[in-house]
């Protein structure tokens, strides 16, 4: 799909990553129309990409449904916003439960359904952009929400791929892995062990940008050590176990190490 002139919706717009997306669709001639919680945020980068802003909280149902009723006006959604929802098993509440899925997973799959459905009513293509992660292929300690619903939507996404293939209408999940200066990653201070390295928001963007011009299944955003690590995890689950003990992960996501 051409990024010039298209009507693009954006979730998420006021974070590191967001603002990222925003910039490079913007750059291209894009029509956006940014929405997170943070108005102020969502003002300033409207002024700097001549976008339009819709105030929403993904969290509560009625502002995405307020949102499913406005994909009709677009020809490009972004699923982008997300929350850690980071909780051991052991503290595991339903709020925190309820505040996951919501966010993560049921906010993407309704506005997805909703674009969708009105692609097809109005015999037009379109193209979804999940941004899954990692953590939706290869599981860590203390992270079993964040898990959870980035496995749920990378299921989604590809699954929906193929009922909407005969429709003209695209889905790809975006990948991230270890992002720096944005996103959950950057933001909670995780050290990582020596020899891992890193993807910046840029390089996010540019992948979404992708996703939009050729529609591939699914871009990853990581370097080539961290995508094996992931493919082990998927192959040998009890190995990756094994292995993320030895190197501390636990500990370095709790900052003891």
């Amino acid at each position: 799909m051409e990024l010039t002139g298209s009507r693009v919706l954006l979730t998420g717009a006021s974070g590191g990553l967001g603002q990222a997306i925003a910039r490079r669709l913007g750059r291209y001639g894009a029509q956006l129309t940014l929405t997170a919680r943070n108005r102020p945020a969502l003002d300033s980068l409207a002024d700097e990409t001549r976008g339009t802003v819709v105030e929403a909280d993904l969290s509560k149902r009625s502002d995405v449904q307020r949102l499913a009723k406005m994909v009709s006006e677009f020809d490009v959604v972004i699923a982008n916003a997300g929350v850690g929802g980071e909780a051991s098993g052991s503290e595991l509440s339903v709020k925190a439960i309820d505040g996951a899925i919501d966010v993560n997973l049921r906010a993407p799959m309704v506005l997805s359904g909703a674009f969708a459905q009105a692609c097809i009513a109005a015999d037009r293509p379109g193209q979804l952009v999940l941004i899954g992660s990692l953590s939706g292929i290869a599981p860590t300690p203390d992270t079993c929400l964040y898990n959870a619903t980035k496995f749920g939507l990378r299921g989604f996404g590809l699954s929906l791929r193929q009922d909407l293939e005969e429709y003209g209408i695209g889905v790809t999940v975006v990948e991230p892995g270890f992002i720096r200066d944005a996103g959950m990653f950057a933001n909670n201070d995780v050290e990582l062990p020596r020899g891992v390295r890193t993807k910046s928001p840029v390089e996010v963007a540019q992948a979404v940008e992708k996703a939009i011009r050729t529609n591939p299944a699914e871009i990853f955003v990581a370097p080539t050590e961290l995508r094996a690590v992931a493919t082990l995890a998927t192959v040998a689950p009890g190995l990756s176990e094994v292995i993320q003990r030895r190197v501390g992960t636990k500990e370095m996501r709790n900052g003891t190490r």
